[in-house]
């Protein structure tokens, strides 16, 4: 019982790993004895959030543009390079697009699901052997998707392909669990609600008391909230955890009142 959210001597890989969520997420590994892996679009980014959070621990930066199927195959390709084994894979990378629905394009709708669902799966499939290398039934790899309560819940903004994308993120999650239940690999998702991040910048500096009032604990989520989930679900505390979806939204999925 003691050391059941121990989570040192592992390795892990965060994409979208250099700002937001993922960079949260990171940093809690990193802090906790996890050598991290971090990936994201921009080199400069990455290198530099790498950087800042070796001054905790060991985290690593692999740039990649993880929209492609090149990028994808160079992130795998340069892990495998690396490590004998991967014991966490955090598919955090995501993007949104906003626009009146007149408007919205096919492009936007297509990269938004390339980047938010079509790229996760493929990234998994290609870590797959990685994962399965030091896997055992006492103590599982672990894919976390990252949704969103967008997945669960209906958005007033125009961003009409996000929140499908999300939904289908935390369905790919529970997919793959039942798929991987017997390589020794769970799989699970985390919805997490409003957080400091670039992607929700604007929508707080505009009606971020308006948000913050729609929480039903009054408040935006921090890095601790992120990081403390990611770590309960890369422990021994989560082994027997497979195929949920788990909402970090200070109350908005399961305590908003309707009325």
């Amino acid at each position: 019982m003691k050391n059941l959210f121990d989570v040192s001597g592992k390795v892990a890989l965060v994409t979208g790993g250099s700002r937001g969520i993922g960079a949260m997420i990171a940093e809690g590994y990193v802090a906790n004895g996890v050598r991290t892996y971090i990936s994201a679009r921009k080199a400069e980014a990455c290198d530099s959030t790498a950087a800042r959070l070796s001054e905790q621990g060991e985290c690593i930066s692999i740039p990649a543009d993880l929209s492609t199927a090149a990028g994808i195959e160079t992130l795998a390709g340069e892990l495998k390079s690396r490590e004998d084994q991967l014991d966490i894979l955090v598919n955090n990378a995501g993007a949104t697009w906003g626009a009146p629905m007149e408007d919205f394009p096919e492009a936007a709708w297509d990269k938004i699901m390339d980047i938010n669902v079509k790229g996760p799966f493929f990234l998994t499939q290609a870590l797959l052997p990685l994962l399965e290398k030091g896997a055992s039934a006492a103590d599982p790899s672990r894919i976390i998707m990252i949704g969103s309560v967008d997945g669960l819940n209906v958005n007033s903004m125009p961003t009409f392909s996000y929140g499908p994308s999300k939904a289908a993120v935390h369905h790919l999650a529970r997919t793959l669990a039942l798929h991987l239940a017997g390589r020794n690999i769970t799989s699970n998702a985390i919805a997490p609600g409003p957080f400091p991040s670039k992607m929700l910048k604007q929508a707080l500096d505009t009606v971020g008391e308006q948000i913050r009032q729609g929480v039903p604990l009054k408040r935006i989520g921090e890095p601790g909230d992120m990081a403390g989930t990611a770590i309960y679900l890369a422990s021994k505390a989560a082994s027997y955890v497979t195929g949920v979806v788990i909402p970090v939204d200070g109350g908005i999925t399961g305590c908003k009142p309707t009325l």
